[in-house]
């Protein structure tokens, strides 16, 4: 190996280490059919995380695999979520609708760990959350269920606005058990104060 061979060895740029990991969820072959035949395409679905409360899915596709998958990376991160956790695991339940796909979410208390599989327990994986339970009652298609399980996830609420919408709830059903009858209740015994007051 000469001196000029030694330096070009040592001038190549080195790759920047991601911050995110990766996983591929699905690749499938695509066909498109033109004026001239059928264009084969790959289709790749990947979802990224940093396991610190960001994630994001992507998918692309390209004429070959390696193409397709760095395309649907570049689109996820452009489109970072990030969560509210709580003691690792998530503030409140959350169910999704999503086409086909329906999926649960519920926190779990420490050392449950991820009690979830397919496509969501990848994402539930990246995103960092540590204890959670999950229920897929729709569809299998994997793309789907990711879909569903972001979309979940972006319907979380900060726990301040959770507790203080269970608090609203409450009050609510104490009416409805109360009903006009309790209403009453209440004013007779205020009357009665304020005439004690008086006396």
């Amino acid at each position: 190996m000469t001196a000029k061979d030694a330096k070009r060895k040592n001038t190549r740029p080195k790759r920047e280490q991601s911050e995110f990991e990766q996983q591929i969820v699905e690749i499938s072959r695509v066909t498109r059919v033109m004026a001239g035949g059928k264009r084969l395409s790959f289709r790749a679905c990947v979802v990224i995380g940093d396991k610190k409360g960001r994630v994001a899915m992507g998918l692309a596709k390209a004429k070959d695999v390696p193409m397709a998958v760095q395309k649907a990376v570049r689109q996820a991160e452009k489109d970072l979520l990030k969560l509210n956790l709580v003691n690792g695991t998530i503030p409140h339940e959350v169910r999704v609708k999503l086409g086909a796909a329906r999926i649960m979410l519920k926190p779990a208390p420490e050392g449950t760990g991820i009690i979830s599989g397919g496509a969501v327990r990848i994402v539930l994986e990246l995103a960092g959350i540590q204890n959670i339970v999950s229920k897929i009652f729709g569809t299998g298609n994997k793309i789907n269920n990711v879909r569903a399980t972001i979309m979940a996830l972006k319907g979380l609420k900060k726990p301040r606005e959770a507790k203080s919408e269970k608090k609203e709830e409450k009050k609510a059903e104490v009416k409805k058990e109360a009903g006009p009858e309790g209403e009453q209740e209440k004013k007779r015994l205020i009357f009665i104060e304020k005439i004690e007051a008086i006396s």
